[in-house]
């Protein structure tokens, strides 16, 4: 991996009295797909939204080698720390345009000109969207909804995009030209933390992973050492492994 983008450092999260992370500790480094694998519960959707900062958490979060905790999630947006969250979170009875002109809600002081060379660039990479830009994004496919809202993320020109579980709910045709998508952006300058219940597919792609248990990581290193482990390989690329645990983790 390159220098450090994002080091996170004992970080630990709580729901009241029960502790859903903890003091885990990862790094992503700039020009690196990391991934999060582990059963659902383990606590990998939790995490992401610490770094996101949309729960409260302990420990140390540090992105281009400054500490952010005390930073809004708009503040993080806007220095190019972007989440696509889980469930994707369209506007559904708004058209595909509005809801990437939102994207680019955090970048709204460069001025319109660049959010239009935004956009171009966007629609390039998803020429369906360009088709639908006039469409509502309710009434778009599974596949569709998961390019606007990668498309949506890009707007807003992150360094690190952080992707909640990308093939969920989508068919394999779909899932392999979401996950070329994301070694494109990779290819493109922008690092990626990925959390996804397709751990086969994930570790093929990322150039680290971590294996996150009841909310510790149990074990981490080079995507291609972990698939050669045996107690990853028998837990998770099992057969049907990217379909073990279908309700997604958390």
């Amino acid at each position: 991996m390159g220098p450090p983008l994002l080091e996170v450092r004992d970080v630990s999260v709580a729901y009241g009295k029960v502790e859903a992370v903890h003091g885990v500790s990862i790094t992503a480094g700039e020009g690196s797909i990391v991934t999060v694998i582990g059963p659902n519960g383990a606590g990998k959707t939790t995490l992401l939204g610490a770094i996101m900062g949309l729960l409260p958490s302990r420990g140390t979060v540090r992105y281009q080698g400054e500490a952010i905790e005390g930073l809004s999630v708009e503040q993080r947006v806007a220095r190019g720390l972007v989440l696509v969250p889980e469930r994707r979170e369209l506007f559904a009875g708004m058209s595909v345009a509005d809801n990437l002109a939102l994207g680019a809600f955090a970048r709204r002081r460069q001025g319109e000109a660049e959010s239009r060379r935004t956009l171009q660039e966007v629609y390039q990479r998803f020429p369906r969207l360009a088709e639908r830009r006039d469409q509502l994004a309710g009434t778009l496919s599974g596949g569709e909804r998961q390019m606007l809202a990668l498309g949506r993320a890009l707007m807003g020109k992150p360094k690190l995009l952080m992707l909640d579980e990308p093939s969920l709910g989508l068919a394999p045709l779909i899932v392999r030209e979401i996950f070329e998508i994301v070694g494109e952006l990779r290819a493109g300058g922008v690092s990626i933390l990925l959390v996804e219940q397709n751990a086969r597919a994930a570790l093929r792609i990322a150039d680290y992973g971590y294996v996150l248990e009841t909310g510790d990581v149990s074990v981490h290193g080079p995507s291609k050492d972990l698939e050669s482990d045996p107690k990853v390989a028998a837990t998770y690329l099992g057969a049907g492994a990217g379909a073990a645990h279908p309700g997604g983790a958390r």
